[in-house]
């Protein structure tokens, strides 16, 4: 069984109100980390990329 790595932002300190993600070789996974076994949202790679590139405009 595949172990995925979720990571937070190093901003978030040691709040649980954040969002982690998890890089895998094909998508980008999200999930609020107060639910851990909550749903997830994954994207492609080339999607998560134009989305930061819009957060960053």
């Amino acid at each position: 069984m595949h172990t995925i790595r979720w990571r937070k932002s190093s901003h978030s300190g040691d709040s649980s109100n954040c969002v982690e993600t998890a890089f895998l070789t094909t998508a980008v996974l999200i999930r609020d980390s107060k639910a851990a076994r909550g749903p997830r949202l994954a994207f492609s790679p080339t999607t998560w990329t134009a989305f930061l590139a819009h957060l960053a405009k």
